[in-house]
């Protein structure tokens, strides 16, 4: 049996990639950072255009109803450019939550403007004892919080310093309660594990963008009068990150086919897992390899070393998700 991408996917991540290399994205990524969603909306809206912020969306609500496979097809050129916004948010974990409700009432009514591009969705996750964030509430035209048993609108109550100037991180708190109820939380839980499953994609794409453009720097820079890319020390720190990738991604691939089965929350887990440490030791290698120009927010690598950053706890720490893993494993999650 031959696992692979279909032509099909291939021929949709390089018209997605093409799509969002001819947009201007790293300077799209800093107007948002700065405050200015205009150009990161009008990116967004292309991404729309060719069906991406539609995948998770079932057709009665306007959208694609395609696979998991295909969501991180598209999550892997989105983090690739390091775009910006809530689209994990909007194009994969708030379909999923709506769409796994009893009722479809809040899907109808919301998700035709996702799948569009025309309306933008975030969302946080109550937790006890700490505050309760959402990404660029500021922008979004929806704001969600799941608390315990109750989805509620939620309004913004002030700015969290990130990593990432590019997200934009406020505390929210409920507001109006949308749906009560033991479906909820189920709903909640699937959705979460959608959200990381996108974000372990976007890691993947981003973690690839830094290794092609440290390995394009050590190709092009010289030191006794040679490219560094010819010393071993950096071919093999290359090799390694290399290596860590293509690890990675065949455990991503497996959390997307595996959404609907009992083991999700483990698979979509050691994926992030996976994607979250290939891509952070992509970071580093591309540092080092740069040097100081590498710590300058002006270069455009900068972009990407704060996304992985930020993205590698987003949905979940590293001791969460390893922790849900060994759950599993014991039996008893």
């Amino acid at each position: 049996m031959r696992f692979a991408l279909s032509p099909e996917h291939l021929d949709f991540g390089a018209s997605l990639r093409k799509s969002l290399d001819s947009g201007r994205t790293p300077a799209a990524v800093r107007a948002w950072a700065g405050g200015d969603p205009r150009p990161g909306r009008e990116l967004i809206g292309r991404l729309a255009e060719s069906g991406a912020l539609g995948l998770a969306v079932e057709e009665k609500h306007g959208g694609l109803g395609a696979e998991s496979i295909d969501l991180v097809v598209a999550f892997q050129e989105i983090g690739r450019a390091a775009a910006p916004g809530p689209v994990v948010e909007t194009a994969a974990a708030i379909p999923a939550l709506l769409q796994a409700l009893p009722d479809d009432t809040l899907a109808a009514r919301w998700l035709p403007g996702f799948s569009e591009g025309a309306t933008l969705g975030t969302l946080g996750f109550a937790a006890p004892g700490r505050p309760t964030v959402a990404l660029d509430a500021d922008t979004a035209d929806v704001v969600l919080l799941v608390d315990g048993d109750k989805l509620c609108t939620a309004r913004r109550t002030g700015p969290v310093r990130s990593v990432d100037p590019a997200r934009r991180l406020f505390q929210v708190s409920a507001d109006e309660v949308l749906v009560e109820g033991d479906g909820v939380a189920d709903a909640a839980a699937t959705a979460f594990d959608i959200g990381a499953l996108a974000a372990s994609a976007q890691l993947l794409g981003a973690g690839r963008a830094l290794l092609h453009a440290t390995t394009e720097y050590a190709k092009q820079r010289k030191q006794f009068g040679r490219p560094i890319g010819e010393f071993q020390a950096v071919k093999q720190k290359l090799a390694d990150v290399l290596i860590g990738l293509d690890l990675a991604e065949p455990l991503v691939f497996r959390a997307a086919l595996t959404t609907g089965a009992s083991t999700r929350g483990r698979d979509v887990s050691a994926a992030l897992v996976a994607a979250g440490d290939a891509a952070y030791a992509a970071a580093r290698a591309a540092l080092q390899v740069h040097g100081a120009i590498g710590y300058t927010a002006e270069y455009d690598l900068s972009l990407w070393l704060t996304k992985v950053t930020a993205l590698r706890s987003a949905w979940g720490t590293a001791d969460l998700h390893r922790a849900r893993i060994a759950d599993s494993l014991r039996g008893t999650a």
